[in-house]
């Protein structure tokens, strides 16, 4: 774990262990959605299709596009929903970093990270990941370096809801070819 020194202006999060939350029943308060250039935080459905035709001009070849779904199991056990709760104004920050990264970093014209928070139920969108290029493969290896990235470091938190209980979740692990390239440089970025 490294450590800074803080300067004025900079903000620290004292972040929730993996445990507790808010009780499933609990109303959710009124909220209005984050945005920044390249990223939002919403809490309503995520209109996939509108988001990927808005990223898509005529000098692009490819659109590489990731959906996060809820899915129905986890390990074994019937899923019945996921709760999202995060550190949102942090959370906006560090996916619009990651945004800038990856055009930076990769050979992409632009890139769209939308993720949902609140209760999602199975077969809804919780993250989206839209990458627009000239070719296909930069497009590809931006898009799955931003969601193995985001899932790994941007303060979002999963409860899993099953019929006898509720777990939040640790993630599935990094990946290894990501995982030893160091501190999140992007595999065959362009330097």
């Amino acid at each position: 774990m490294a450590s800074s020194i803080l300067s004025e202006g900079d903000e620290v999060g004292l972040l929730p262990p993996v445990s507790g939350g808010k009780s499933p029943v609990a109303p959710q308060p009124p909220h209005i959605d984050l945005q920044s250039e390249h990223c939002a935080i919403v809490r309503e459905k995520i209109d996939v299709q509108e988001i990927a035709d808005s990223i898509k001009r005529p000098e692009d070849g490819a659109t590489a596009i990731f959906e996060g779904i809820v899915r129905n199991h986890t390990r074994g056990r019937r899923t019945l929903y996921l709760g999202y709760e995060a550190y949102e104004s942090m959370a906006l920050n560090e996916m619009e970093k990651l945004a800038q990264a990856a055009l930076e970093n990769f050979k992409v014209r632009d890139v769209r990270l939308v993720h949902r928070l609140g209760r999602l139920e199975i077969g809804e969108t919780s993250v989206l990941v839209a990458v627009a290029s000239a070719h296909r493969g930069p497009a590809f290896d931006a898009c799955r370096w931003l969601i193995d990235t985001l899932k790994k470091t941007v303060p979002i938190w999963k409860k899993e809801y099953f019929e006898d209980g509720a777990v939040w979740a640790d993630g599935e692990p990094f990946p290894e070819e990501i995982r030893n390239q160091g501190d999140f440089v992007p595999p065959n970025a362009s330097k």
